[in-house]
């Protein structure tokens, strides 16, 4: 296996710059995932790295080569697409065997290699039938088997669980992280769904607009994102974002319409920047708000929209205004609860953001 490096790294089609300048270092091993939502460039990254499309800008790196300006078959990479790619008039065996054939791997050793990775991937008894005798999983680990008979310094997966149905999803999600922990192997993973970035990822890259917003541990991204547009797009439902003015003589923050709370519990976090009457934005993730039917010294008045039985979970939206307000309880009913309430916000886990959208510190 070997480190991806990524220096300064720039795509552009036409006025459209699609990668912006992008640094990323990918430790030997790891597990990254490009995170982002449609058009935010993580495919045009994954297919840098494969060669597959041509850098206007920068250097990338595998292990100690600079690949630039090298073809994909020269970068020691292998790649499962979206569609897994297999050629639907071939066998299974001779699918998988594809990589070792072109590269004049002897039929018997081929024939050897390919019926280890294939029985490593209980798929093994499916070596003779063709792609469309098989099932969308059973297709989907032949394009994974593939990719791993090469031994390939590195693997690229382009949304590889996005044509399977949400059962398949989860399973064949729980096989790609076994199956990563054991070749030890490092790989860069494209996806839009949050909940296999974070399964799957030793760390995750959220990205917008041909940037990387954040770099980090799962966790860490859910837990503190750095700007709005991570903590407006990780979680689900995704953090609540309160625009509210600062009142430091009173020690409070002022929402539109008048309701205000106290900052007890967030006053030594406070950056010593903060101005007093500036705008910021608060935000607080759904599952550190309590429902309260009576108010108190930190609590807004709200209105009940609409409660959400989830199974193991229950979500109750509520109106501020015109801010709808998530609140995550763990119950599989959602409680009765009378039109008018008051949440209470639990200060510690909140967050302040400046008017540029960047973390308060």
């Amino acid at each position: 296996m070997a480190e991806v490096r990524l220096d300064n790294v720039t795509r552009q089609f036409g006025s459209v710059v699609a990668v912006n300048a992008i640094n990323l270092t990918i430790a030997d091993g790891e597990f990254v995932a490009l995170l982002g939502p449609s058009g935010c460039g993580k495919t045009t990254t994954l297919r840098l790295i494969a060669g597959l499309e041509q850098a206007d800008g920068g250097h990338m790196y595998i292990g100690d080569r600079d690949v630039t300006n090298l073809p994909p078959r020269d970068r020691d990479i292998a790649m499962v697409f979206q569609d897994y790619a297999l050629y639907p008039h071939m066998t299974i065996l001779d699918n998988i065997g594809y990589p070792l054939k072109v590269r004049g791997t002897p039929r018997a050793e081929l024939t050897k290699r390919v019926t280890e990775v294939a029985e490593r991937l209980q798929i093994g008894n499916l070596l003779q039938r063709r792609p469309g005798q098989l099932s969308g999983g059973q297709q989907q680990r032949a394009s994974v088997a593939r990719a791993v008979v090469y031994h390939a310094q590195v693997f690229l997966f382009d949304e590889p669980l996005s044509n399977l149905d949400a059962k398949l999803r989860v399973e064949a999600r729980a096989f790609l992280k076994r199956l990563q922990h054991e070749l030890d192997v490092t790989a860069v993973y494209v996806t839009h769904d949050q909940a296999e970035a974070m399964a799957l990822a030793d760390r995750i890259a959220v990205m917008n607009h041909g940037r990387i917003m954040q770099l980090g541990a799962p966790l860490e991204v859910y837990r503190r994102p750095q700007n709005l547009f991570v903590a407006s797009f990780i979680g689900s439902p995704p953090m609540n974002l309160l625009p509210c003015r600062v009142d430091l003589g009173a020690r409070r923050l002022v929402f539109a319409g008048g309701a205000a709370l106290e900052m007890t519990g967030m006053m030594e976090r406070l950056p010593a920047s903060l101005r007093d009457g500036e705008m910021v934005t608060l935000g607080i993730r759904p599952e550190h708000i309590t429902i309260r039917e009576t108010a108190g010294a930190s609590t807004l008045p709200v209105k009940v929209y609409v409660t959400e039985p989830l199974g193991g979970e229950s979500l109750v939206i509520t109106q501020m205004g015109d801010l709808l307000i998530s609140i995550r309880l763990f119950q599989d009913e959602p409680p009765s609860l009378p039109d008018a309430v008051w949440l209470e916000l639990n200060m510690t886990h909140t967050f302040l953001y400046g008017a540029e959208g960047e973390l308060m510190r």
